[in-house]
């Protein structure tokens, strides 16, 4: 995995991470996600990182920005790892630990002493990856929701 490049994202990446997120967040749309891409790069309080092989394919992005509060976060603001991905076929190579890494560059350059992150119950992998990279499991929690 030496060959992929970590880099910050720019205009160019936004048709793969689109691609990306989509395959992500599997119940968004692209039109609710295209619309957000141009705000995230211009946005000083986010960045975006992307994994891509030195012929330019794109196999990876990271998403960090700043929340207000992150359960078990001492300090308010927090920086905040938002997303990672990584395209199936690259998956346990130890790419997304290097996007999470780049990520917490980031928040160490904003001058943050802590970063918040979370997944699903069920994500094992991403589970592990952050167990792995010094996280600690902070709470779990199912949400519901009633129509009336």
């Amino acid at each position: 995995m030496d060959e992929i490049i970590i880099r910050r994202a720019t205009a160019e990446d936004k048709p793969d991470w689109l691609r990306m997120r989509l395959l992500l967040w599997t119940y968004a749309t692209a039109d609710g996600f295209e619309s957000q891409l141009d705000g995230i790069l211009a946005d000083p309080n986010q960045a975006v990182y992307m994994a891509s092989f030195p012929d330019g394919r794109r196999v990876g992005f990271m998403e960090v920005g700043i929340r207000n509060h992150a359960e078990g976060c001492e300090h308010s603001p927090v920086a905040y790892a938002e997303a990672v991905f990584v395209d199936e076929d690259l998956r346990g190579r130890g790419l997304s630990l290097r996007l999470m890494q780049a990520a917490e560059d980031w928040a160490r350059e904003k001058g943050f002493q802590e970063i918040g992150s979370d997944t699903w119950l069920e994500n094992e992998a991403s589970i592990q990856m952050h167990l792995r990279l010094g996280y600690e499991e902070m709470e779990r929690l199912v949400h519901f929701v009633k129509k009336l």
